[in-house]
């Protein structure tokens, strides 16, 4: 099984950072072209949708079957295009949490003797619409603890949500991946900033006990939850800095032009984020946090198997599946009469 997915780990060596002259969509679309055609007519009905298809925003992180094509059922030259396509839309630092991710798979069919359930090959790219460089059109890579989904609109805008990573185990503690821990700076910056918060006498804790799961799961829209915890217009110059360094581990999952513009989404929405952690700053115990603005949502949460399967995930209240820019486009494309 690890074979099959060496295709992601090379991808992090061979491949060196999307060059600036071509633009995101327009790399997404070439790189999608060319995994659509190496496909034959039966990869093709399960792998392409149109853009409407309901499923395009049926999403989930749990190990079920889903929509897509697997890439069990891909030929090493598939995979290989495929790799392109997860690496036109996300960065080095993405893909690498992502083929982590994917790993634990193996290792989680071995220690629960299940290998049925716990099957690397059953992570599925699906796209919906024709992929051209001004057209719109999406596509997704999913499976247990992964859910990547790009949305792109008249070849311009860009969505990125909803964007879910988790692992189990968060940090494997014993053999040959022993250490292995994918989403180490997504607990281990939150834990430093709510520590010094509370160092400093701010209310950055609102419970003494974590929710069990993310409060939002794998709902296709979400809505503000309640603010909780301390607000960045409370903090100190260097504690906003720490709070986008935190909210950069996760924008930067994706290739520095999509990124770029989250970050900038964060930075305009600054002194509106709240961010609140339940649980203990004990390193190994339960915890959740939030940081949440007017405009999105991060959610992380490591409660499960003795706080040691981790949760992470970004949410636009608007933007999920580019509904913000269609709506936009739509408008543009369709003004109301005078």
């Amino acid at each position: 099984m690890k074979s099959l997915f060496c295709w992601m780990i090379c991808a992090v060596v061979a491949h060196a950072a999307p060059a600036p002259a071509e633009s995101a969509a327009t790399e997404m679309a070439t790189a999608a072209k060319s995994f659509l055609s190496s496909l034959d007519e039966a990869q093709t009905g399960k792998a392409s949708f149109p853009f409407a298809a309901e499923s395009r925003e049926d999403w989930h992180y749990i190990p079920r079957d889903r929509k897509g094509l697997p890439v069990g059922d891909l030929t090493p030259e598939q995979l290989e295009l495929c790799k392109q396509l997860l690496h036109s839309g996300m960065s080095e630092n993405g893909v690498t949490k992502v083929e982590t991710i994917i790993s634990l798979e193996s290792l989680l069919a071995e220690m629960e003797k299940n290998p049925t359930y716990r099957d690397p090959k059953k992570y599925a790219v699906t796209l919906f619409g024709d992929p051209t460089a001004d057209g719109t059109w999406g596509w997704s890579f999913e499976g247990h603890h992964v859910s990547v989904n790009f949305t792109i609109v008249a070849g311009k805008s860009i969505s990125c949500t909803p964007s879910f990573l988790g692992a189990n185990p968060g940090i494997v503690k014993e053999g040959e991946m022993a250490g292995t821990q994918p989403l180490a700076k997504e607990e281990n910056l939150a834990r430093t900033l709510a520590a010094t918060l509370q160092e400093a006498g701010k209310p950055v804790i609102y419970s003494e006990k974590a929710p069990a799961e993310i409060l939002t799961g794998a709902n296709r829209k979400v809505t503000q939850l309640e603010e909780v915890g301390i607000s960045a217009a409370d903090m100190t110059a260097s504690q906003k800095r720490a709070l986008l360094d935190l909210i950069g581990e996760y924008a930067n999952r994706y290739r520095r032009e999509v990124a770029n513009k989250a970050m900038g989404r964060a930075r305009e929405d600054l002194e509106n984020l709240h961010f609140g952690w339940a649980g203990s700053l004990a390193p190994g115990e339960a915890y959740y946090y939030r940081i949440q603005g007017k405009r999105f949502l991060i959610e992380a949460c490591n409660i499960q198997n003795n706080a040691n399967h981790i949760h992470t995930v970004w949410r636009d209240f608007d933007g999920d599946f580019g509904r913000d820019v269609l709506a936009e486009h739509l408008k543009d494309e369709h003004p109301a009469s005078e």
